[in-house]
C-alpha cells in the first residue's frame, strides 16, 4: 500500500530586487515540500493576486516592507487569516520586530539567515509555529512581561479591592445584584454594599458607567 503525499507548503514570494527574488525562488523551489508558487516585486496587482491564490505562507522581502510601510501586512493578513506572512531580510532591530509581530508577521528572518533558515522558517510557520533570531526572544518576553505590568497598575491605580474588580467584571457581564449574590454565595444586599463602595471609589454615578471605566483602564476586559 503506497503512501499519502504530502501537500506541498505554497508560498508566495514578494522581494523588489529581481536578482534576490529570483534566488530565493530557486533556493526555495528545490526544497522538499515546498512549491513558490509566484516570485513578484510590489505593485498594485499583488495585493488581488495573493487574495486570489491565498498561499499558505507569504514571504516579504525587507525591501518591500521599506516601500509600502508595515501597513502593508494586515491588507494581506486580515481578509486572508490562514496565510502565514514571513518577513525575510530583516535587521536585528527590536522596535521593528515587536512592529512586524503586531502587523500579524508570523516568522521575522534576518538579512544574514542561510537558505536552510529560510526553508526552516518557511516549514515552521506553516505548521503555525512561530519563528524569530534568539537574540529576540527577549524582546518579546520583556513585551508581554510589561504589558502586564502595565495592565496590573492601570488596575491598581483605581483602588479597587480584588472583590471589586471581581464585580465590576461581573457587572460589565450585565448580571444583577442578586446573580452576582447567587455565583458568589453572598447575601444579595452585601453585594449591594460593594456596588456601593466601588462606585463611590470610581466616582460613577450608576453601574453602567463604573463598568465602563474599568474597562477602560483595563480592570475588565
Amino acid at each position: 500500500m503506497g503512501t499519502e503525499s504530502v501537500p506541498s507548503i505554497d508560498v508566495f514570494l514578494l522581494a523588489e530586487n529581481r536578482l534576490l527574488r529570483e534566488a530565493l525562488a530557486k533556493v526555495l523551489g528545490n526544497k522538499d515540500g515546498i512549491r513558490v508558487v509566484a516570485a513578484v516585486a510590489l505593485d498594485e496587482t499583488v495585493v488581488p493576486r495573493i487574495k486570489d491564490m491565498s498561499p499558505r505562507i507569504l514571504a516579504i522581502d525587507s525591501s518591500v516592507l521599506a516601500k509600502a510601510g508595515l501597513e502593508f501586512i494586515p491588507t494581506v493578513h486580515v481578509p486572508l487569516p490562514s496565510t502565514k506572512i514571513l518577513a525575510l531580510g530583516m535587521d536585528n532591530n527590536a522596535h521593528t520586530f515587536l512592529r512586524c509581530v503586531r502587523a500579524g508577521v508570523s516568522g521575522y528572518v534576518l538579512k544574514e539567515a542561510s537558505a536552510n533558515e529560510v526553508a526552516f522558517a518557511v516549514r515552521t510557520v506553516a505548521e503555525n509555529g512561530g519563528v524569530c533570531p534568539p537574540s529576540l526572544c527577549i524582546t518579546l518576553f520583556n513585551h508581554v512581561a510589561s504589558s502586564a505590568s502595565q495592565a496590573y497598575q492601570g488596575k491598581a491605580k483605581l483602588g479597587l479591592t480584588r472583590r471589586e474588580q471581581q464585580l465590576a467584571t461581573m457587572i460589565a457581564q450585565n448580571l444583577s445584584n442578586k446573580e452576582i449574590a447567587s455565583q458568589l454565595n453572598l447575601s444579595e444586599q452585601t453585594v449591594k454594599n460593594h456596588v456601593h463602595r466601588m462606585l463611590r471609589k470610581l466616582g460613577a454615578s450608576d453601574r453602567l458607567s463604573a463598568a465602563e471605566m474599568c474597562r477602560l483602564e483595563g480592570v475588565v476586559s
